[in-house]
């Protein structure tokens, strides 16, 4: 019988530390990847010793599967497909193009400063275009920032996966085998793209169903519905490899096919599925830093480190001042989108899949990530706190009301104009609301003029124009509502 006592102590480290160190991560810059990062060097062979681990271990196997099968699960899931219509395909098409130009810089600083191939290259930079939604996760919590950049982030995070994954299971095929024929090659793409979105499709919509009759049937508690969500996780990732495709894009799928259907659920799936999946995640990040703190001494440290350097500060601004040239956002928006793009567990968890598949060479590829993910952990963890401070301090005080700010969705940031509302004067809302059904009133004026004018049309609701759409969700849409920003 295996000896579970490590595994079960390193959880247990996990679990407590998370808990004790949620009061100290909230109100000092620092984040919980860097926190279980360092905590897995320390308790690494160049540490303490207590974790010692390869890249083929079954462990970081295991909790590798899970939790990017978990990630990709809940990211397809939280796309909110009837947020804003048809138009959320404006900002996943117009941040796509940043995944690429994103893939391409890093393939170019690949190239020049490690001599690897150029499959090589490509592999490295798709791995390092995968933005981490844990370091994220404060930013996009945080409401001092208008609700149109924390969505745009938020749409980025939990769709370049969705870019990134096929590129990578693609190169990694090229890199098994240089010599497949046509009729082979014909055949991986139909299970990567036909097979594994079937299988996810196949689960999502079952599952959904199945539970959305059983509940309104029996009423299943909240707890059960959200182990379900867990068990529609697991069941995708199976059915996508058992036919030949990719368990994680079935993963992917079955997210997105639960996200777009008309099926109510309990939000219990994505409460628990969070949960579960950043424990796994902080799991894995401090396996993770015990392993890389051995392999780093493999790879030439300054190279890394310049290419960090490269891929923080110039590709990913680059890429994201590109696609928001013409965006409907003030330079601090823009300044803000550009430097949150963390680089983290995900872009690990695709590297090891590479070692997993037998590449040559990905042991080193995971190396250099490494460097990556660790330079990205202390800068933008480091920075989130504080710069989301001078980013709302800044939208707060104001003179004239950013672009952002008007914008409740990310699509918004990508128009041009605004549609027409209907106008009417001061005096016409008087006499409606001494009418019968008087109107009901939203002022919706920035958070500077809101703060600084304290004169206020009486029985008027106050909502931030960042939120009008998030408030208007649900409301009934047989009460004439009239706004007001001036």
């Amino acid at each position: 019988m295996p000896d579970l006592t490590p595994a079960f102590a390193l959880t247990a480290i996990v679990l407590i530390l998370t808990a004790l160190a949620s009061g100290i991560v909230a109100r000092v810059p620092i984040s919980y990847p860097l926190i279980f990062l360092v905590l897995g060097v320390l308790l690494g062979p160049t540490g303490f010793g207590i974790i010692d681990l390869t890249p083929h271990s079954p462990m970081l196997e295991v909790i590798t599967i899970l939790t990017l099968a978990l990630v990709l699960f809940i990211d397809a899931l939280k796309i909110r497909f009837d947020e804003v219509g048809d138009d959320w395909l404006i900002p996943i098409l117009s941040l796509g193009p940043g995944t690429i130009l994103t893939t391409a810089v890093y393939t170019v600083a690949a190239y020049a400063l490690f001599s690897t191939t150029l499959a090589e290259s490509l592999l490295l930079g798709a791995i390092l275009s995968s933005t981490d939604p844990v370091v994220l996760r404060d930013v996009l919590r945080d409401e001092r920032i208008p609700r149109s950049v924390r969505r745009a982030l938020g749409v980025e995070a939990g769709t370049n996966d969705l870019i990134v994954l096929p590129i990578v299971l693609i190169l990694i095929a090229m890199l098994e085998s240089s010599t497949q024929s046509l009729e082979r090659w014909l055949a991986f793409l139909g299970q990567l793209f036909v097979l594994g979105p079937l299988a996810g499709i196949g689960i999502g919509w079952t599952g959904a169903w199945l539970m959305a009759k059983a509940d309104a049937r029996f009423g299943i508690s909240r707890l059960y519905q959200a182990l379900y969500g867990l068990g529609l996780v697991l069941a995708a990732y199976v059915a996508g490899e058992s036919i030949g495709g990719s368990g994680f894009v079935a993963a992917f799928a079955a997210g997105a096919t639960i996200s777009i259907s008309n099926v109510e659920l309990c939000d219990c799936f994505v409460e628990y599925g969070e949960t579960t999946a950043e424990i796994a995640m902080l799991l894995a990040f401090t396996l993770f830093g015990a392993l890389l703190s051995t392999m780093v001494t493999q790879i030439e440290l300054v190279p890394a480190l310049l290419f960090a350097l490269v891929g923080i500060a110039v590709a990913r601004p680059l890429a994201m001042t590109l696609v928001l040239r013409r965006a409907v956002a003030s330079r601090q928006a823009r300044l803000f989108i550009s430097w949150f793009g963390p680089r983290g567990l995900n872009s690990l968890l695709l590297a090891l899949l590479a070692i997993h598949s037998g590449v040559s060479g990905a042991e080193r590829l995971l190396a250099i990530a490494g460097v990556v993910v660790f330079a990205s952990v202390i800068l933008h963890g480091s920075s989130a706190t504080p710069l989301a401070a001078w980013y709302g301090r800044i939208v707060a005080e104001a003179a004239q009301t950013p672009g952002e700010e008007r914008e409740s969705t990310a699509a918004g940031l990508f128009r041009s104009t605004a549609g027409e509302v209907p106008r009417i004067s001061a005096s016409e809302l008087a006499d409606l609301l001494a009418g019968p059904s008087p109107p009901l009133v939203l002022d919706v004026r920035a958070r500077a003029h809101y703060a600084e004018d304290q004169v206020r049309i009486p029985g008027s609701l106050r909502v931030p124009p960042d939120q009008v759409v998030e408030w208007a969700t649900g409301q009934p849409r047989d009460r004439l509502v009239v706004t007001y920003c001036t």
